[in-house]
């Protein structure tokens, strides 16, 4: 059973940056698709960013592409989300998501686990 605890998030103004990690334990992470989703209030989850195994192949949701980074350290078990010029609109719990498969990174429902959620706030 994978377990995943997302940490990072805080009260930040816009502009500024902020870096999520989400360590992984219970399966080979190397193995694992790793994803960020986030969900405002009211909103449904929406997918952040992906990668793959490795960390070789990425993938953005439009609205952060060049503003945030997914990387992983599998030596660690870790997958991160660097955030840099946040804006209000990011405000939102920010979750990580792993996948032993996955053939459309952006689908919520190819995750098979999740973290329990990171508040980031970004005020204006």
């Amino acid at each position: 059973q994978v377990q995943l605890v997302d940490t990072g998030g805080g009260l930040v103004q816009a502009g500024d940056s902020l870096r999520l990690s989400c360590a992984a334990s219970g399966y080979t992470f190397s193995m694992l698709t790793m994803g960020w989703f986030r969900q405002a209030p009211g909103k449904e989850r929406e997918f952040v960013a992906a990668s793959s195994w490795s960390g070789s192949i990425t993938w953005y949701a439009d609205s952060v592409k060049g503003r945030f980074t997914i990387s992983r350290d599998n030596a660690k078990s870790t997958a991160f989300l660097q955030m840099s010029s946040l804006k209000p609109e990011d405000t939102a719990v920010y979750y990580c998501a792993a996948a032993k498969y996955v053939s459309n990174w952006t689908v919520r429902s190819q995750y098979d686990y999740w973290g329990q959620g990171t508040q980031v706030t970004v005020s204006s």
